[in-house]
């Protein structure tokens, strides 16, 4: 008697990674299922595994079965499961499925159940799968509530943002925490687009791009404006944590911030536009580290911004600058890096005090130091009295919410409340700080003075960020350059502007007899004026 072929496919399924190194993994499945094919007599010619949840109904490993079962449909498989919830923990992603697979001609088989179609057989079927659609529902409803209280006990449950990574840290349990060197490149984009060292997204992202630890979005080494968007906009980054779709509202987290809470409102403020730009030295899309003046030096005679270029020599590269503007007597006239560069350092140079004025400066500001103890007290007092009216605000706000019906009003309302809430935040960690200075006067002035003293040791610096901030630091705006002349005179920032004016005034205000009555001079000049 000639035994009868019968052709059957197995299909297996986990829910997540994590389950195909367990007891239930698919290479599990497929065991059984062979055995049981073996058993029956059948003859496996296909394995189809998918890694995806028992709800969804978007499965490639199942479409690809479904595609061989309808190209070879006079065949009528057996579709084998290990057990009627690999198919499905929803009854409604269930019957779909074994509408398509009876419409193809074949049926379901597994080790554990009957698939039948009499009554008795469909009835244990619905039951079984409604039971598994039940656990599904009450897994993610007990996943969410756990991950719920976590959140709300200030501790972040997703996927660690860039810049942490998750590590079980005592009675914590996994705490998000740095994750070097990311998180210093990350905090140094978020501080800089804070304080105006990088004025725009595209600044940010040539700033990440040009490190080479800094994980990229592609394989071309780009990191794309809107994921740095998103990384502006996430307040983790200053040690909170918010979830309104789940009614959290801001609440401090138990991890440490990569930067403050008022570095996070900043951001929050420029991003809106609400706060001006600092003055800048203007960026250009391409430019290189090669050519740090680029988009910053303007043509002497048409004040037109000088661009860049190179050309290969033998051996090497050459960089110059030049005027575009057709209009301009020095179109297309190059000027030579290192000529415009050494030019450049010789301005620097100028800005440089005198030791007499240096120490001058010093027994001035010494004095308004000791006075800082009193301003820190008394901006203490102003926070508190600020966040008392930012609560009686916010008080205001929730009775609105209760009182109006509006869905347009509520959502405006609720919007206003996370801003004073991230407003209130901000101000509570400010006040929280010392009430006096956390340096000495002398270490505190060597600092500040130590750049006002020489800018050109930090324009000499090999990093890039440092020579763009000598830049912006240094000079009020633009500076013009003029062919075989050489820059027109520079608008100095405030700082050095003050130097430079108490250098022109210093045989007047320092007489010989020493410091001391120069300082009381200065006193009565302020006090007349």
């Amino acid at each position: 008697m000639t035994e009868t072929y019968q052709p059957a496919v197995v299909y297996c399924r986990v829910s997540d990674a994590k389950q195909k190194i367990e007891g239930h993994g698919l290479e599990s499945q497929e065991v059984r299922c062979v055995e049981y094919a073996k058993r029956c007599g059948y003859d496996v010619v296909g394995v189809y595994k998918d890694d995806a949840s028992g709800g969804a109904a978007e499965r490639p490993e199942f479409a690809k079965m479904l595609a061989y079962l309808a190209a070879n449909r006079k065949d009528q498989h057996v579709v084998i499961v290990d057990d009627i919830n690999r198919v499905s923990r929803s009854l409604d992603v269930h019957l779909l499925f074994r509408k398509k697979i009876g419409e193809l001609g074949a049926r379901f088989e597994s080790p554990t159940m009957k698939f039948g179609d009499g009554a008795d057989d469909r009835m244990v079927e619905m039951m079984l799968v409604n039971v598994a659609e039940y656990q599904r529902n009450k897994n993610a409803e007990q996943t969410r509530n756990r991950m719920w209280g976590r959140i709300m006990n200030g501790y972040w449950v997703f996927q660690a943002p860039r810049g942490y990574k998750y590590e079980k840290v005592g009675a914590h349990g996994k705490l998000l925490v740095r994750d070097e060197p990311v998180a210093s490149i990350m905090q140094a984009a978020l501080e800089g687009y804070a304080n105006g060292t990088f004025q725009t997204l595209t600044e940010v992202k040539r700033y990440l791009e040009s490190q080479p630890d800094f994980p990229k979005d592609t394989k071309q080494g780009e990191v794309r404006i809107q994921r740095i968007r998103e990384w502006l906009t996430q307040v983790l980054y200053a040690g909170y944590i918010e979830r309104p779709d789940w009614g959290i509202e801001l609440r401090e987290a138990q991890h440490d911030g990569l930067v403050s809470m008022r570095t996070f409102r900043k951001i929050q403020d420029r991003l809106a536009g609400r706060v001006s730009d600092l003055a800048k030295a203007p960026v250009r899309k391409d430019l290189k580290e090669e050519m740090p003046l680029r988009g910053f030096v303007q043509c002497g005679d048409c004040d037109r911004p000088l661009t860049g270029a190179r050309s290969k020599g033998r051996s090497k590269y050459y960089f110059y600058y030049e005027c575009h503007n057709k209009e301009c007597d020095s179109y297309r006239k190059s000027i030579r890096k290192a000529d415009i560069e050494k030019d450049f350092e010789m301005l620097l140079a100028t800005a440089k005090p005198t030791r007499k004025l240096y120490d001058f400066v010093y027994i001035m500001l010494k004095d308004l130091w000791s006075q800082h103890g009193e301003r820190l007290l008394e901006q203490k007092r102003s926070l508190k009295a600020q966040l008392r009216e930012l609560d009686a605000q916010i008080e205001t706000i929730v009775d609105r919410t209760l009182e109006t019906s509006s869905a347009t009003l509520i959502a405006r309302y609720e919007e206003r409340l996370r801003d004073l809430e991230q407003e209130k935040a901000a101000l509570v960690e400010q006040s929280a700080l010392p009430a006096k200075p956390l340096d000495t006067f002398e270490r505190t002035f060597r600092t500040a003075m130590g750049f006002l003293a020489n800018p050109l040791k930090l324009w000499n610096s090999s990093r890039f960020e440092d020579k763009r901030a000598v830049l912006k630091l240094t000079f009020a705006d633009q500076l013009a350059y003029k062919r075989n002349e050489g820059f027109r005179t520079a608008n100095f920032s405030l700082p050095f502007k003050l130097l430079g004016d108490f250098s022109t005034l210093e045989s007047k205000m320092v007489p010989h007899a020493g410091l001391e009555p120069a300082t009381s001079s200065l006193r009565m000049r302020c006090s007349t004026t």
